[in-house]
């Protein structure tokens, strides 16, 4: 990572398919230029941006950062076939859920460092957040991977002993409240609305709230209180949320089980 502006040199995806295909594209917009990257995958035609698109890993060139965007069970096979393009001078990023840095160290010895990558497909549009956990980077490594990751959205350092609660949270977190958009949607169709209409409403008003939440001085639940006239109508709904803590013991549950599978997933890779 050794350019002016903190931002990788040359940088090879090694699979793109939906997390990695939308950090590239974040990259892009964010004005990053096309030559920076090169794909290697064996089954897309096209990736964003016209970008450098290769069947097979080219093991005469150099890159700053390789980055590691298939399946997890795949690392086994996958990382011998690495070890020309991830030598010293070389990090290596992880988007690989469950594998950690201990396990990224052992398939990739020579590496100047190894990262794991926690985004969303918000980064596509610059909004993601995006969780970094790293082995052997020192504080100028750590400032370009960071800079190299905030076109993305907001990056942010995690203990790797937090990173599958933060998986939970900020990566699959999206597919959450996506659910919660759409049964917004669907309850309104039963209860008398366009199906349309319904959706359109959900997610317009779930797009001003969120932006709203961003920019309040107020934390999310106040915000709700202050919605809330007493013994007024979004008061009474919020009544069935908050009776006996329904929402925030379903979503308590929720992210329990994401992250307990998160933690599965990383034992299984290590054996």
């Amino acid at each position: 990572m050794s350019t002016s502006t903190g931002l990788a040199a040359k940088i090879l995806l090694v699979g793109c398919g939906n997390m990695t295909g939308a950090m590239l594209e974040g990259w892009l917009v964010a004005g990053l230029p096309k030559d920076s990257f090169t794909v290697v995958t064996p089954t897309r035609e096209s990736v964003p941006g016209d970008v450098e698109l290769l069947r097979e890993v080219p093991e005469d060139r150099q890159f700053d950062a390789v980055l590691l965007g298939f399946k997890p069970y795949m690392l086994g096979d996958i990382a011998p076939t690495l070890q020309g393009v991830t030598g010293p001078g070389t990090i290596v990023l992880s988007v690989l859920a469950g594998v950690q840095l201990d396990v990224l160290r052992k398939h990739f010895p020579d590496a100047q460092a190894v990262v794991r990558v926690m985004p969303n497909l918000a980064c596509a549009l610059g909004k993601s957040p995006v969780a970094l956990a790293e082995e052997g980077l020192e504080d100028e490594g750590r400032d370009a991977i960071f800079a190299f990751h905030e076109p993305l959205g907001t990056p942010s350092w995690v203990g790797e002993d937090r990173f599958d609660l933060v998986t939970a949270l900020a990566g699959s977190g999206p597919a959450f409240v996506y659910r919660f958009i759409d049964a917004l949607s669907v309850a309104a169709v039963r209860l008398g609305l366009p199906d349309d209409q319904a959706r359109e409403l959900a997610v317009a008003m779930t797009e001003g709230a969120a932006a709203l939440a961003q920019q309040s001085d107020h934390a999310p639940g106040k915000l709700a209180d202050m919605v809330a006239s007493p013994g007024g109508v979004t008061r009474k709904g919020m009544d069935v949320l908050d009776d006996g803590e329904a929402l925030t013991q379903l979503m308590t549950k929720t992210l329990r089980a994401a992250r307990d599978r998160s933690v599965e997933m990383a034992k299984e890779a290590q054996d």
